[in-house]
Formats: C-alpha cells, sequence, structure tokens
C-alpha cells in the first residue's frame, strides 16, 4: 500500500513538472510586456486645448477604441494563439536541441583539442621570443635619454 501511494506521488510530481499551475490573473511575471501592453486610449487620441469634439462623440470614440482593441485582441488571440504557441514551442524546442546535443559539445571539443595547441604555442613563445626580448632588454637597458628644454 505504502509503495503504491509512493509511485502515485511521483507519477503527480512528474505530470507536475509538465502542466504546472500558471496564475491567471499576472499573466506578465517576468514583466517582458512592459512597454508594449500600456497602450491606452489617451496615449493613441488626444484633443488639444481649445479644439474639442462632442463630449459624445469623445466617450463614444473612448468605449469603442477600449472594446475593440479588447476584441479584437480576444479574437487574435483565440484564431491564432494556439498553433503561434506550437510554432514557439516547437522553435525553441529545436534552439534547445541544437545547443544541447550541437553547440556545447562542439564548444567543449574546441576547449579540449585549443589546450594542445596553446601549450606548444606557449612552449614556441617561451623557448623563442623570452630569450630574444630578455636580450633586447637587456642591449636598451643601458641607453639613457636626456631632455632639455631649449628656451
Amino acid at each position: 500500500m505504502a509503495e503504491e501511494q509512493t509511485g502515485l506521488e511521483e507519477r503527480i510530481i512528474i505530470k507536475d513538472q509538465h502542466t504546472k499551475e500558471i496564475d491567471l490573473v499576472n499573466r506578465d511575471p517576468k514583466h517582458i510586456n512592459e512597454d508594449v501592453i500600456k497602450v491606452d486610449f489617451e496615449d493613441v487620441i488626444a484633443e488639444p486645448a481649445g479644439t474639442y469634439s462632442f463630449d459624445g462623440v469623445w466617450k463614444t470614440s473612448y468605449t469603442t477604441f477600449t472594446v475593440s482593441k479588447y476584441w479584437c485582441y480576444r479574437l487574435l488571440s483565440v484564431v491564432l494563439g494556439i498553433p503561434l504557441a506550437v510554432i514557439w514551442g516547437f522553435l525553441f524546442a529545436l534552439i534547445s536541441f541544437c545547443h544541447i546535443w550541437a553547440v556545447v559539445p562542439c564548444i567543449k571539443s574546441y576547449v579540449i583539442e585549443i589546450q594542445c595547441v596553446s601549450r606548444i604555442y606557449s612552449l614556441c613563445i617561451h623557448t623563442f621570443c623570452d630569450p630574444l626580448c630578455k636580450a633586447l632588454g637587456q642591449i636598451f637597458s643601458s641607453i639613457k635619454l636626456a631632455l632639455r628644454k631649449e628656451v
């Protein structure tokens, strides 16, 4: 009985990883659309002082703008939301797959191979360039310069 309970809990935990509970109130918890969503009537249409339309026209325009934006977004999300979610899910799965199975192994392989080249390069530099630079340093260390300011 205890083993069945443990197995059931493991299946529930595994299922919850793929179907986690989503927040239906705060749908942008990481604020990735902070600058896009905040487009209201006042951000698009404004009448300067002294040039006003009839109050009824202004109220109707406000209501029409707000309601049409709301329902147009809802209609587009119903029609295109699920297909675009599938496309974006596929794209990010493809990117993840390429990164995990191609990019990271290539980078690791490059790092392993370049370490061998790096050791050979370092050995050549220390063997040939260090004595040359030391000799040139000894030659030029005995040169003395005197600067005079002419009036």
